[in-house]
């Protein structure tokens, strides 16, 4: 079994598939096969995929072994309502089997497989299960990215709280853009006088690589 790393979110749109590629990059210049795969995507429309075609292309690029896959191997449950996985599969059951065999098939060839989720922790897949709990099924670490506006304070411990209630391991990663220039000063002083290691995106993927594949 590869090391299996899941990269979920305090919320949307906060850079899971950009730290994901970032990681994707990483590991391979660290000498790793990787995989990637995306459970659930929604907001697939007339075969788009946002993410999945994105993941897939670099994918190729950077592991060989993978040059047969097609985008429904890479996510092998898509909806076309841009919404959370329950409502956008209008309230259907999840389709554990798809998912699995996405993974085994990548686990073949690689060493570090990449899972990424849709949206934050609490997002509904099915009537039972969250995001979250997807991350227990498929006995993974998990990487919390999370962004560098005012805010994140609150929705990141909110977030590793959740994390620490389910018993995850998981490791912090602060997403921080180009407009974030206040994050120094009114944000991570909080953090670092708690002891918590601030990991960003922009700086310190090599040495979150490392982090990663030893939890």
């Amino acid at each position: 079994m590869a090391k299996r790393i899941f990269v979920t979110a305090t919320n949307t749109d906060v850079g899971k598939t950009y730290v994901t590629t970032l990681l994707m990059k990483a590991f391979t210049q660290k000498g790793y096969k990787v995989g990637v795969i995306k459970p659930v995507e929604t907001g697939v429309k007339e075969g788009i995929y946002p993410d999945g075609d994105l993941l897939l292309g670099l994918l190729k690029q950077l592991n060989p072994l993978a040059w047969s896959l097609e985008v429904a191997d890479i996510v092998p449950l898509s909806y076309e309502l841009p919404a959370a996985p329950y409502i956008a599969s209008g309230f259907a059951a999840v389709d554990y089997k798809k998912i699995n065999h996405a993974i085994m098939q990548q686990e073949a060839f690689c060493d570090i497989l990449l899972i990424e989720g849709a949206g934050g922790l609490y997002v509904p897949l099915d009537e039972d299960v969250m995001m979250i709990d997807l991350i227990q099924k498929l006995d993974a670490a998990a990487l919390l990215v999370t962004h560098c506006n005012l805010g994140c304070i609150n929705d990141t411990l909110l977030s590793q709280k959740a994390l620490e209630a389910k018993g995850i391991v998981y490791e912090t990663l602060f997403n921080c853009r180009e407009n974030d220039v206040n994050f120094p000063i009114v944000s991570e002083p909080y953090l670092t006088n708690r002891g918590l290691r601030v990991l960003k995106s922009a700086s310190d993927i090599d040495t979150l690589c490392d982090v990663l594949y030893n939890l």
